[in-house]
């Protein structure tokens, strides 16, 4: 039955965003095609992709482009993955070095196939980038939740990444729709287990809104992302990729995204990114280095 919740909203003029002209957007495409590598600026078809790479910057997506899960709001696909690529790690690296990356941001799909989760090729990842380029390079890394895997985690945070960046995503309330292979709890217990290892690590997480989540539950959950040892939060407008995903139930203005900062400040957070194009690796070297307030 059509009603007016199910039925889909037109994208305010505050989302048309106009295409960068010039830069190094095609130089960038070609040296990633040519080291066969992905990123997830277009595996997910991210909004600012021709922006970023037009300024000579890209988010590397290691082990393959196919996830072992199904959120419901991610364009990467669910398939069957690839083995794990040994010659990654360093193509990554000569890519980032090829590119003169001050900051590089390495992400993953979610691999439930593999033991670690892929964390030894975050970690050879990370290796190979900081024996290959500059020793001022700093790393950011965005990695899935390892189903809870205390080992794995720490392989990863043991190879000294800058920033150990994982996204919540949305509210609890929403998990079984938007992240139905996900566990809310686990994801916090992660950023928590990161300071256990080690405590001087700055943690990053984002969030997306517009999937029907209320004021009071965003609130709440960025209550709990600074209870449990999060320095740097993101939050961006969801974007629905494709007809068959969660479609968008609320377009926030930039007026509200700007309430919403303004709350993460009265939380605690120091280092905040809020509005309609942000995303967790977006402008992610800007966010880094801001000082604090």
């Amino acid at each position: 039955m059509d009603t007016i919740k199910n039925r889909k909203i037109a994208k305010p003029p505050w989302l048309k965003k106009s295409l960068p002209k010039g830069g190094d957007y095609q130089k960038v495409r070609n040296l990633l095609s040519r080291a066969k590598l992905h990123t997830v600026c277009q595996e997910a078809n991210c909004p600012n992709m021709f922006e970023c790479f037009s300024k000579n910057t890209a988010t590397f997506m290691i082990l393959g482009s196919v996830c072992t899960r199904n959120c419901r709001f991610c364009n990467i696909s669910q398939k069957i993955p690839i083995s794990v690529d040994s010659d990654e790690p360093m193509r990554v690296a000569k890519t980032a070095h090829d590119l003169k990356l001050r900051y590089v941001v390495l992400t993953s799909v979610t691999r439930d196939d593999l033991e670690d989760g892929g964390a030894f090729q975050f970690a050879n990842t990370i290796k190979a980038i900081k024996s290959t380029i500059f020793d001022t390079t700093k790393i950011e890394v965005l990695i899935p939740d390892f189903q809870g895997n205390f080992k794995a985690l720490k392989i990863v945070v043991d190879a000294k990444p800058d920033v150990l960046n994982h996204n919540t995503e949305t509210v609890p309330s929403l998990y079984p729709t938007a992240r139905p292979e996900a566990n809310y709890h686990q994801s916090l217990e992660l950023l928590q287990n990161v300071k256990s290892i080690n405590s001087s690590m700055p943690v990053k997480s984002g969030i997306m809104v517009g999937l029907g989540e209320t004021m009071g539950e965003l609130e709440q959950t960025m209550t709990d992302l600074y209870n449990n040892c999060c320095d740097i939060i993101t939050i961006g407008q969801y974007l629905q990729p494709t007809k068959n995903h969660l479609r968008v139930r609320k377009y926030y203005s930039p007026e509200e995204f700007q309430t919403i900062e303004d709350k993460a400040r009265q939380i605690g957070f120091k280092k905040i990114a809020s509005g309609p194009f942000v995303r967790s690796s977006y402008n992610a070297s800007d966010l880094f280095f801001k000082q604090n307030d």
